[in-house]
């Protein structure tokens, strides 16, 4: 793994129809969804070498420039659609090898997965290496640079929005390795997309503060499970189909 450099790459913007600047969004006063992102990469030293934000163009994303100058990350701007583009481009101006994708509406990753991922995508020199059957919002998925770049140029404009929809749309094309979970929690939704969705990601923040940023997933779960509530609130939104495995389409909208 000497040669290889894990950046992640966060894709942001601030417009939505349903709930606007969703990363700068407080989990609780002074900590944002994009912050607990960021505290949860700075813990795996040795994997992620370092953090950039891939802004999408326009003025009502010049706070993710002020963000990124306050936690001293690198950044790059472009294409609002093109978000392929967005993540090559921060990709290369951190030197990296590969890119770590998760995306800066989903404050809770399954991080426990992370160390081990990366070292099968180095060992076995993966296109692709990502989880999938846990629940939403706390995938990610490690992309190397150089199969990105080449897709790129052949993408259409929806492959360029969804990011890595073109290796499921081409499986027999690219390397990928997708690890499921031993249990499917596709019930459970851990993303801030809706109001309330960050109305339950909050209480769970709150709940866990005092162990964040690496909140164990076990504790997520059964916390959603002591707390039916959740479920009956979020239940228009859940739909409970995998990622990769389904090729259900892209995996988190809207960066």
């Amino acid at each position: 793994m000497n040669n290889r450099k894990l950046v992640a790459v966060l894709a942001c913007r601030a417009d939505s129809t349903r709930l606007y600047a969703k990363p700068l969004q407080n989990l609780i006063k002074g900590k944002t969804i994009l912050d607990q992102i960021l505290d949860t990469f700075e813990r795996f030293p040795k994997s992620i070498s370092e953090s950039v934000l891939a802004i999408s163009e326009g003025v009502e994303n010049l706070a993710y420039i002020d963000f990124a100058k306050h936690r001293n990350i690198k950044y790059v701007w472009g294409d609002k659609w093109d978000i392929m583009s967005r993540l090559i481009n921060g990709a290369l101006i951190a030197g990296a090898t590969d890119i770590l994708r998760v995306t800066s509406e989903c404050p809770f990753m399954y991080w426990e997965e992370l160390e081990e991922a990366w070292q099968n995508h180095t060992e076995k020199d993966n296109d692709v290496t990502a989880i999938d059957g846990c629940p939403l919002g706390t995938y990610f998925e490690i992309i190397k640079l150089k199969p990105l770049i080449e897709s790129h140029a052949t993408a259409s404009d929806y492959q360029k929005e969804a990011c890595t929809q073109i290796f499921r749309d081409y499986p027999n094309k690219y390397k990928v390795e997708i690890k499921e979970v031993k249990r499917s929690r596709l019930d459970i939704r851990l993303t801030v997309d809706y109001p309330e969705d960050l109305v339950v990601c909050r209480r769970i923040y709150e709940n866990f503060h005092n162990k964040a940023p690496l909140i164990p997933m076990e504790d997520l779960i059964l916390f959603w499970d002591q707390n039916p509530e959740f479920k009956k609130l979020l239940k228009p939104y859940i739909n409970n189909k995998g990622i990769w495995v389904n090729n259900e389409g892209c995996a988190w909208s809207g960066c």
